[in-house]
Formats: C-alpha cells, structure tokens, sequence
C-alpha cells in the first residue's frame, strides 16, 4: 500500500472517528426529550378530573357539610387511656372470676362424690361413651355404652351438635373402657352432670367444661359425638393435655438422662426416644429442662445448653425432640458421671435462684444400672432429697430391675418397666401423680390458667373455629381419711374460655383506627394481640404455626427494644409508655409511622396482664352526639345501613333466646323496647344513633345519582364509615357486571369492622389530610380494582376528630380511560415554545407512564399485569434513583412470626477424641466453607446499588436431598416498605445505562397520594439495574461458636431465658443479627 493511500485510510478514519462520537453526541442529546412541563399539565388535568370524579360519586363534600352543620351539637373529649385501662381490666377480672367460681364448684361436687362413695370391683355401669353414642349394630340395637343420644346445633358452640342437658364420656382407645377403676370413677363423676348446667345457667357465656379423671376418661359437657381420626382411633387422652399437667403439678426443673450405650440398639432405643418425648410433651412453659445421654462419657443432647436448664416451651421442646432422633448407640454405660452432671445443674439452679424454683427431678431412661452408685447420691442429694429420681427399665429383660427400682426408691421417686411402645404413655404419666402428692397432702386447690391454644382436637367437626382459648383448671383430690396421707389425685376440672370474648370487653370504637388491645401471660407470651398471626398457609390449607402459642411480646411489640414495656407486664405492673412505632397496614405492605401511648395493668387472680394503645392525635379524640331515639331508630333501619357484626352492641349471648338476633337486630328490639333484658352498651348505641341520622342524606345523595342515570360506567360502589362500626354502602353497578363482586360482602374481612381492626380504607384514610383522595389497588386473587378513600372531620371547642371516612371503589377501566386521554398531547398541539419530543403521549411506544402510589405500587401502566406490583419490580433503575433523590424512602420492617423453608440440618455434634489438632481444623473448615458461602451468595454487580436491592433468592445452602422437601419453619425476617416523601413534588434526571441515557420524569398528583412517572422505553438498564424487590430475607445470627467433646458446634437460636414473672433467668446467650 502506498503512503498516499495509507494515509487517505487513516484520515477517513479520523472522520469516521469524528462522525461515531458526533452520532453518539445526537443521540445522547435526543434521550432528554420528555418535557417535565407537559408532565406537570397532565398531573395537574388528572388531580382535577380524579378528584372530581371521586368527590362526586362518594359524595365526600356532602358528607363533610353535614358534619359542620352538626358541630354545635356535638362535643368532642380526650380518652384518658389510664382510666380505660383500668375500666376493662377491671370487666376482664370479673369475668374471668365467674369462670373460676364455676369451676371450684366442679372441684367441690367431684370431691364430694368420691368422699361418699366406696369402691366396688364389680360394679356394673351403663354411661354415654361419646365415640358410642347414636351408633347401631346392624340388627337395629344400641351398640354396648352407645344408646340414643340428643343432640341438636347450637349457636353458641360453634353450631355444634350438642345436648345442653347431658354430658358424655371420652375414653382413649388404649384404656379399657369397663376396666373396674374406669367404671367406678365415672361413676362418682356424674354428679357433676347437675352442676354443669346449674354453672352454664348461672354463667351463659361458659363454653365447655369438663373433668379430666386420672384413669384416663374425658367427661365434657355439653355431650357431643366424639369423632375419632382416619383409623378409627380415640387417641385423645385428656392427661396429656396441657391444662390437666400444669394443675396437676407444680413447676418443675427436669434432667432427662438417657443410656445410648451399645446395648440400648434397636427396639430399646426407638421406646429409649419416645419415652423421652412423652416426657417432653408433659412440661409446659413454666418448667425449665435439659436432656443428657450417656455412655462412657457425658454428652448433652444441645451442647450450646450445656450446664444450664432451659425454659420448656414449645420451640426448646420440639428442638430436643429433633436432636433426640438423631442419638446413636454406642460405647459402654457409665451412669454415675451422668449423674454427678444432672446433680450438679439442679444443684446451681436452686442455689442461683434459677429454674422453677419448684420440684426438681431425674429422669433416668435406661436398660440396667451396673455401677456402685450410692456415693452420688450420698454427695448430692441425701438426707434431704431435695431431687426425686425417675427410673425407666427399658426393653423386656429383668436383670437390672433391682437396681433401678433401688434408686428410684431411695430418692423419692418412681420406678417403671417399659418393655413395648404401648407402655410408654401410661408409664410416664405415673411421674405426675408422683409429683402432685405434696400438693395433694396439702390441699394445695391451686387455679391455674393455660396459654393461648387451638384445640383441633376437640372439635373435629365441620364446625371446627381455630379460635385461641385459654383454660382454667384446677385439682381435685380424695378427702377420704383413710387415703389423705397417699395423695391421690383423682383429675382435673376446667373449662375454656375463647379469648375472642375477653377482648370484647375493651370495645374497638373507644381504640379508634389504629388502637388496640392485648393480653400476655407472666411468661411474656401473647394470648390475644391484633398483630398475632397463628395460621400459616401450607399449600392451599391453613395450619397453625409450630410456636403459635409462645410468640412473645417483644416480637410483636419490636419497637419496644429495651423490652420496658414487656418487663414490667410480666411483672404485672400498672403504667404507662409512649413508642413511636413503624406499623404496617394491607398486609404488612405499607408502612405507618405512629406515636402509640401504651397503658397497661395485671388482672388479679390470674398470671395475666393487660395492655391497651391509643395513637396520639385523632386515636385519642372522639366526638360524642346525641339524639332521640324516635329520631334515629328510623335511619338505623335504612337498608344501605350495617353495623359491625363482631362488635358488641348488645350483649346477646346470656339469653338463649336472644342468640337469634343479629347485633344490629338486637339493638333495634332494645331501642323499641322489646327486648328491655338485653344488656347494651349505651355509648356506643346512642353514637350509632347519631352517625345514623348524620349520615342518613347519603342514602338520597347515591340514590339520586343513579336515578338521574348519570353513573360513569365503572363506578361501581360508594361506601363510608364511622368510628361506631356503622356503614353504609351503595351498589352502582349490579352484581353481573360489577369487577369487585367481593368488596365489602361478610367474607371481605379487611375492609370491614372486626374485633381486630377497622376497615382497611378507613385505616389509610386516618393518615391521610382529610378532604384529599387516597388511591389504592386491590388485588383479590387476580381481580383488581381501585378504592379511594378520604377522611371526614369534625370540629369543636378547638379540637378536630375523625368522624369517619368515605370513598368509592372503582374498576381499573374507569381510570385507565381517563388517564390515558389526559396523558397524550392532540396532534395539532403548538410545539415552538416547548423544549423536546412535541407532540407528548403516554401510548407511545417510545414511552412508559404509570400511576404510582405513596407507598410506591403501581396503580395504572399500560401492562395491567404490572398493576398493584411494586415499581422497583418493574423499573428498578428510576426506582433506585427516586430512593437516592429522597422522593421514596426505604423502611426497614420485621416479622417475627414468618414461616420460612427448612434448607439447614442439625447435625450431631458429638464425636469421639481424633487429636488436639481436631478443633483448629474443624474451625478452619468452617471459617472457609462459610468465606465461600458468602462469596456464591454476593453479588457483585448490585454492589453499586446494594442499598436498594432486595435479595429474593434462596441460599446455596441446601443439598440436593434437601431441595425436595422443604418444610416450613418458624423464623425472623426483614423487609423493605417505602414512603412517598410529599415535600418533594417533582424530579428528572438521567440514568447512565452502558450505552445509552435513560431519561424519566415524576411529578405529584396534587390532592393525592399519587405520583406520575413517565420514562423512556428504549433505554434497558435491567443488566445495570436490578429489580428492586419486597420479598423478605431470612435473619441468619452469627451464633457462639463452642467446641464441646472436640468439635466445633454453632448455637440454635432458641427461646431460652427471656424474662418471666417467679421464672427467675437462666442462661441467657447474646446474638449478633445480621440479614442473609
């Protein structure tokens, strides 16, 4: 090539060079084409035709003008919180002590009975056996203990099929049903047939009650057919219940120590684990334990609770349970250093104050005892036997008998011989009986009261309600002189009491929209909370959680992080605190920012403590108006008007023969004079009274808009609400073309009045400026539509309340029409004076626009299915930029009582001595298998925008085994909400994306809580930017790192030593949380 054409080739490349970068020039200059100006007009056109729009067909402003024109009438006052705690407590109290009378009586009559009765061993006996009864052989006749048995629904059971007059006998299927002790102790037990209905007349609102006997059958009342399970087997035994346990002992401290030595293999080991499980399943949250198997050296079962006892709740309970399946026989047995160890903790526990401070036992599970085991005993536990001793002979073999039944007899306890799985149950419950004989000698008629459960197995009806109950029981001993010094227990009597009823006593209009009310037990446990969550979906059937019924305080409660207000509830102080709190509405999605003021109290008699919250500003204000009644009664009557169904306008539960009428039939009767009995909380009926009349112009103002057929199509309901529970709710389109045929029907539990919480909507529109439209999307299974809601005041004497609030719900057609027509400029539009692309239109594909909300949704898009997701799913680059603008602001928010899959497996972590080297190598492996966890797991292109990115993706962590079952699992999650920050109005900017500039434009909808977000479509920073997303990320804890029996072990999170009222601290480890 010559030079000449050399360069001629070098400099059209130059100019190729220079045209390249002058394209790119153009190009970048060309993406700055979206007028914030035009964005602005259309934001403006869309306040001013949504507001229209909404105002109109709500009928808002009416609303808000009948309001003023009653502000002379009415008066407004401050809830004194301390006053209306100690209000309900007292109503609790009451209440609760009715339960409590019932059941002394019980215990009175059953101990009678037996007073006067003598034993007969061949005493023959016909009784209702539950599973029996109604039940015919194939000739026609009553099968043996079955007959003919009355039985009709009542409401007040659930609408069971009950008999009122007649109780009736459950016997598990293990128990001989006509065995001579069965027989003679139900036999003394029917004369509590006459004392339950005498109670359930003197106290209407007792549900069930019943005797729990010590040979094993079940007495409740009223009687029912007992449905057993898919085998056709009664396994329901009444002294495992928690209730039966808890009042026929006292709190204990329990050392489980089992033999995994060689000779334990095989069929002695598998009855080894579910003697040790029966044994758990015995302990309630008031017990402390810790198991310890043996061979020739001391191995603890959890070695992170080594030395130490732990509370046993029902997480620590079903976590030994999973390392007890995992014991493995071997070596020779050695019981006395194990026994030396078990000595030792109960020792340090009653000497620090630690444990129950109550009874303390051994549990010791084993096939024979060879050593010379009387020093032990000689050094700890004699002459005081301060500790009983528990043996379990297992397998068929008798050689050791003696010398287990030796120590069982020299340390106060009980000896058993265990030769089948059969013999498990029976076997152990012997120990309770053990255990309550001191109590029994004393007549120690202590009441206890359990924690919050669900008893599936009881009503395995059609009927069954998974609602939380609580029961209170109590012991009932022999008073016969002659067996007073043996102690005998005969059961246990009790009666359940559904914790949806106590809280009806602390009325939610006096709570207004975000205040509530709540119980916990001494043990900081929940009972009744708004924010508890029992049931988690497992595919498409609800279950409850494994540790429904021990989530504490403070893992609803999480603003309260020095744990003051759980502190002094558990020991049953009066006070009060403030919180400024991070709540969470629509299912944990949106995020609320709340001053609560925290009252709270103990009731008497009970280990229970009370706790109620008033939001400062309008949750505290509430006005009151009063008129006639001749006035009210007929706008009460108006067939747009409701009341809430759950709330306690009239107390129609004493009477049976009010339990027909619905509340807002029984307060129309009371309010006529019909029903003068009724019993009916005046307040909040002359409120109703008053909403309803203040109200009633509505009912006209919708009726009229449909007359005059003036209905844009896609408005389809006008809806409002009171602080009285009070509704009123107008239909626009029928029921065929309606979108949202389930918004606002009894089975829309969200945006209705409940004993839980008000309407959603009312809720939003609390924290909205009253007057301007809140706009949400509602997404139900696939059907959306859009609700907007606003806020209706009233003034007086300086002070402004909530009187309600008011919307309409409408289809996404109604907007979408609007809003696309507004979001185009026409053709002919003048473009000189305007600086970019000219003529504007959101139906460009050169273009996206959407509708976002406050909390940062989507509620328009030219992608329906991008409708009601969130917008960093969608467009993560403009999101990420709105967030570092400030315009959005991330929330960090939690869940305590998440179920998340079980990707981890506890491995044992016993091994014999290998070498002094074995800790440091373990160790190392550790530190670099996790280094390289992390390094899978993180992810290097979000680094720049780690901030704002959400990881949704499961760990690495699993094996391929595990993949294909995964079970769900209580644990601790965070995720993110966002708020719109109102002061910033608009924003643009430019988007950096390899290539290309992506340019985007936001500007606020005035008088809402909307934004408009226009962006430029063929710019793709998805490689740049990923999505943001809500999904929630496990909490991992970097947990104490221990290397016990030389090897490194890593510590469960576990439930271990929070502080409970006369449950003196145990042990407690400190956490590092970290998110992975």
């Amino acid at each position: 090539m010559s030079r000449a054409q050399s360069g001629k080739l070098s400099g059209t490349r130059k100019l190729l060079g220079i045209w390249g970068f002058f394209c790119l020039w153009i190009s970048a200059q060309a993406q700055m084409k979206i007028p914030p100006d035009t964005v602005q007009q259309w934001a403006f056109v869309i306040s001013d035709q949504f507001r229209s729009l909404t105002t109109k067909y709500s009928g808002s402003l009416l609303m808000q003008k009948k309001l003023r024109d009653v502000e002379s009438i009415i008066k407004i006052v401050e809830l004194d919180g301390e006053d209306l705690v100690k209000e309900y407590s007292d109503e609790i109290e009451r209440m609760l002590g009715s339960k409590m009378k019932s059941v002394k009586r019980l215990a009175e009559s059953a101990e009678d009975a037996d007073l006067y009765h003598e034993f007969n061993a061949s005493l023959q006996f016909d009784y209702y056996n539950s599973m029996l009864i109604n039940s015919g052989e194939d000739d026609g006749t009553n099968v043996d203990l079955g007959g003919f048995f009355p039985l009709e629904e009542n409401e007040h059971f659930n609408n069971m099929a009950v008999n009122t007059l007649q109780s009736d006998i459950q016997v598990p299927t293990n128990v001989y049903n006509k065995d001579p002790n069965i027989l003679n102790a139900i036999y003394n037990s029917e004369a509590l047939n006459d004392v339950f209905i005498s109670n359930f007349q003197k106290d209407p609102t007792l549900t069930w009650q019943y005797f729990g006997s010590s040979t094993g059958f079940f007495r409740i009342y009223p009687g029912i057919k007992w449905t057993p399970d898919s085998n056709g087997v009664a396994a329901f035994d009444c002294r495992n219940r928690n209730w039966y346990i808890q009042a026929a002992t006292s709190p204990k401290d329990i050392i489980i120590m089992v033999d995994i030595s060689g000779s334990m293999k095989g069929l002695k080991m598998t009855i080894a684990k579910h003697t040790i499980n029966t044994i758990l399943d015995t302990l309630g949250e008031n017990d402390f334990v810790n198991v310890i198997a043996y061979t020739d050296y001391v191995r603890y079962v959890e070695p992170c609770f080594k030395g130490t006892l732990v509370q046993a709740d029902l997480d620590n309970r079903e976590h030994f349970k999973l390392l007890v399946e995992e014991l493995h026989v071997k070596g020779e047995a050695k019981i006395k250093n194990a026994m030396k160890e078990s000595f030792k903790i109960l020792n340090e526990a009653r000497v620090n104050g630690q444990g129950s401070m109550c009874n303390q036992a051994i549990m010791l599970i084993t096939d024979g005892a060879m050593e010379d085991f009387e020093s032990v005993f000689e050094e700890f536990n004699w002459p005081e036997r301060r500790v009983r001793v528990f043996t379990y002979l297992i397998g068929r073999e008798m050689t050791f008998a003696r010398n287990t039944k030796w120590i069982a007899c020299n340390n106060k306890g009980y000896y058993t011989h265990i030769s089948t799985l059969a013999d498990v149950q029976e076997n152990v419950m012997e120990y309770l009986h053990v255990l309550s004989r001191p109590m029994v000698i004393n007549h120690d008629h202590d009441i206890i009261w359990t924690e919050a459960y669900m008893d599936t197995v009881l009503f395995t009806t059609k009927a069954q309600s998974l609602l939380l109950m609580t029961s209170v029981a109590m012991p009932v001993f022999s008073k016969k002189k002659e067996t007073l010094s043996h102690g005998i227990l005969l059961g246990v009597v009790g009666s359940d009491i559904p914790l949806m009823e106590v809280m009806k006593l602390a009325p939610r209009y006096m709570l207004g929209a975000h205040g509530y009310a709540f119980l916990i037990t001494n043990n900081g446990y929940i009972l009744a909370h708004p924010d508890l969550r029992p049931l988690y979906k497992d595919g498409k059937k609800l279950k409850p959680k494994p540790n429904y019924n021990s989530v504490d305080l403070s893992e609803v409660e999480w603003k309260d992080k020095e744990e003051k207000l759980r502190t002094a509830m558990v020991e049953g102080k009066t006070g009060r605190m403030s919180l400024t709190v991070t709540a969470s509405v629509d299912k944990g999605k949106r995020p609320l920012y709340l001053t609560n003021d925290y009252f709270y109290t103990n009731i008497d008699e009970t280990p229970f403590s009370f706790g109620m919250v008033l939001t400062r500003g309008h949750g505290k204000l509430m006005f009151m108006g009063n008129v006639s009644v001749e006035e009210g009664l007929d706008d009460l009557t108006s067939p747009d008007l409701t009341i809430a169904s759950e709330w306690t306008y009239c107390e129609t539960d004493i009477d049976p023969s009010h339990r027909k009428y619905s509340q807002l039939q029984a307060a129309v009767r009371y309010l006529l004079g019909k029903e003068p009995d009724l019993e009916c909380d005046e307040v909040l009926l002359q409120q109703t009274l008053f909403d309803a009349v203040v109200t009633a112009p509505m009912e006209a103002y919708w009726n009229a808009l449909m007359l005059d057929d003036r209905v844009e199509p896609g408005v389809e309901a006008a809806f409002l609400g009171t602080r009285a529970g009070l509704m009123r709710v107008t239909r626009y389109a029928g029921v065929e073309t309606r979108v949202a045929k389930r918004f606002l029907t009894p089975t829309d539990k969200d945006n209705l009045f409940t004993i839980d919480h008000f309407p959603l909507w009312y809720r939003l529109a609390a924290e909205n400026t009253p007057g301007s439209f809140l706009y949400y999307v509602i997404n139900d299974k696939g059907v959306k539509y859009i609700v907007a809601t606003t806020a209706v005041t009233v003034s007086s004497g300086g002070k402004t309340a909530i009187a309600g609030a008011i919307g309409v719900q409408m289809s996404l057609d109604c907007l979408e029409k609007r809003f696309w027509a507004i979001a185009k400029q026409p053709s002919d539009t003048d473009c000189s004076t305007i600086e970019g692309v000219c003529p504007l239109s959101c139906e460009s594909d050169d273009l996206n626009c959407f509708l976002v909300d406050n909390n940062g949704f989507i509620l328009l898009s030219k992608d329906r299915n991008e409708v009601g997701r969130f917008f960093g799913e969608v467009d993560g680059s403009v999101m990420a930029s709105l967030i570092k603008m400030g315009m959005f602001k991330k929330v960090s928010l939690f869940d305590y009582q998440a179920m998340c899959k079980n990707h981890h497996h506890h491995a044992n972590s016993a091994r014999p001595l290998l070498s002094p080297l074995y800790g440091i190598a373990a160790l190392m492996r550790w530190f670099f298998s996790n280094a390289l966890m992390f390094l899978l797991d993180f992810n290097l292109c979000g680094l720049w925008h780690s901030d704002y990115f959400v990881d949704a993706k499961a760990g690495y962590h699993t094996s391929h085994r595990q993949r294909k079952v995964e079970p769900m699992q209580p644990c601790d999650t965070e995720y993110p909400g966002f708020m719109y920050d109102s002061s910033i109005k608009e924003a643009n900017s430019l988007i950096k994306c390899g290539r290309c500039q992506k340019m985007f434009v936001v500007q606020q909808i005035p008088d809402s809580n909307l934004v408009l977000v226009v962006t430029q479509a063929d710019c793709d920073c998805s490689r740049q930017y990923g999505p943001i997303l809500l999904q929630p990320k496990e909490i991992k804890y970097i947990l104490p790192l221990l290397i016990l029996n030389n090897e490194l072990s890593q510590c469960p999170l576990l439930e271990t030593n929070s502080y409970c009222s006369e449950n003196p601290n145990v042990k407690s480890y400190q956490f590092l949380s970290v998110s992975i």
